[in-house]
């Protein structure tokens, strides 16, 4: 059995006001699931993207407002949210104080093309739970070999 302390998680800062962390997927050992806890500070945020499978977003802390297309929901501590796979989907913290989110993928692999770039180095495309962590700029073909 595999046990995460979401509260010893150490979150990397990825862009201003946002840090993320992936404690669950294929490479540490799940075989159809993985997680990624977010931390949002005030005004901070998930820019738009869409990931290759199914995301439920559990806020555990705070209230942040979540946009599925057109479609945007205020969610608060102890709500869930449903993600179809690659609906394009955002997070905003609107609050005074700090929002933490649990994402589950229904995959222990993830695709997330986000439209614009966030990285430190503009990627536009992570992939979670792959034999290396790839952060990658849209237009850059990707190989992976063994």
């Amino acid at each position: 059995m595999q046990v995460v302390d979401l509260n010893e998680i150490e979150a990397q800062a990825v862009g201003a006001g946002r840090s993320v962390a992936f404690p669950v997927h294929s490479t540490t050992g799940a075989a159809a699931s993985a997680t990624v806890w977010i931390v949002l500070e005030a005004g901070g945020e998930v820019p738009e993207h869409t990931d290759s499978a199914e995301e439920l977003l559990y806020v555990v802390q705070g209230e942040v407002e979540a946009t599925t297309g057109s479609e945007s929901e205020t969610l608060r501590a102890g709500q869930l949210a449903v993600v179809p796979p690659m609906a394009p989907h955002a997070l905003r913290n609107g609050g005074a104080g700090e929002a933490r989110i649990l994402g589950f993928f229904a995959s222990a692999a993830v695709v997330s093309t986000f439209a614009a770039p966030m990285g430190p180095a503009g990627e536009q495309v992570v992939v979670t739970g792959a034999p290396v962590r790839i952060l990658a700029h849209l237009e850059e073909a990707v190989t992976l070999t063994a």
